[in-house]
């Protein structure tokens, strides 16, 4: 269990869901964490986001695995106050190893002014951008970067349906090719930078309303369970969603020296639903 043993990790989005795996999953294979979160509601997103005490939770898991944790209640969206939170967190760990990209938020509820389409690019491309950015300069050869995606950077199927949807979309799209790009800027410094792109994945964000409802447009308040019947329509493989540890194990092998000339990787956790979906093309 040494995978990252000796590495500093910055997860951001760690309070809760994909982010708190991560960073436990980083933990028990050796990681020191930087855990940053909002912990905060957007109005235009209509599910309730994390809490300070999820925070609290994230870290006292992460101690529980023997490894040092720097917890903080930071916005991603907010570059300075990020900067300053990393730059001390660095100073506090010994430096920084690998970089998580995680926060992300889906506005797509039906009736959400534009707002919401500003709010899903501030946060899932905005955000990973300034951590990433605000992060760079701690970073040195042997490094990795993972900016957590999702399935709709290959698919249309949320395009457009509101604002919210039609940003969150954008958002991922826009920041595979960023990944892409970048990973050939840092290439010459061997610092590699990927991305994983999950399915659905079972958090909160995936059991809320506004993801019923882009599965189950017709239907007037969708349910949990008729929603867990729609899913699986998504993948190739018979299954509703991914779980969270699912895809930290991907940002995992990524973070690890073990894909040390892996680098520009798209890598889908996606069950199928691309190949469902794209011919297979050289």
């Amino acid at each position: 269990m040494t995978r990252v043993a000796g590495k500093v990790a910055l997860v951001t989005g760690a309070a809760r869901g994909q982010g708190r795996s991560h960073a436990v999953v980083l933990a028990a294979e050796g990681a020191d964490i930087i855990a940053v979160d909002a912990c905060a509601d957007i109005e235009s997103n209509e599910y309730p986001l994390a809490r300070p005490e999820d925070l609290e939770e994230t870290a006292r898991l992460v101690e529980k695995e023997g490894r040092r944790v720097v917890s903080v209640v930071c916005d991603v969206r907010d570059r300075a106050k990020l900067s300053a939170t990393i730059d001390a967190a660095v100073a506090e760990l010994g430096g920084l190893d690998v970089v998580v990209a995680n926060a992300g938020i889906a506005p797509l509820s039906r009736g959400q002014s534009v707002q919401a389409f500003v709010d899903a690019i501030d946060v899932d491309f905005i955000g990973a951008v300034n951590t990433i950015s605000a992060a760079l300069g701690h970073l040195r050869s042997g490094a990795s970067i993972v900016a957590i995606g999702s399935f709709a950077a290959f698919s249309d199927t949320v395009s457009n349906r509101t604002p919210g949807s039609a940003g969150y979309s954008f958002a991922k799209k826009v920041l595979a090719q960023y990944v892409n790009d970048l990973a050939v800027q840092l290439a010459g410094q061997m610092i590699r930078v990927n991305a994983v792109h999950p399915t659905n994945c079972n958090t909160d964000m995936l059991h809320s309303k506004p993801i019923y409802e882009q599965f189950l447009p017709d239907v007037e308040q969708p349910t949990r369970e008729q929603a867990n019947a729609a899913f699986p329509v998504l993948h190739a493989m018979p299954i509703p969603y991914v779980e969270p540890v699912d895809v930290s194990y991907a940002v995992l092998y990524l973070c690890s020296d073990e894909s040390r000339y892996v680098t520009g990787l798209q890598m889908r956790v996606d069950g199928g639903a691309y190949i469902k979906r794209r011919p297979w093309s050289v």
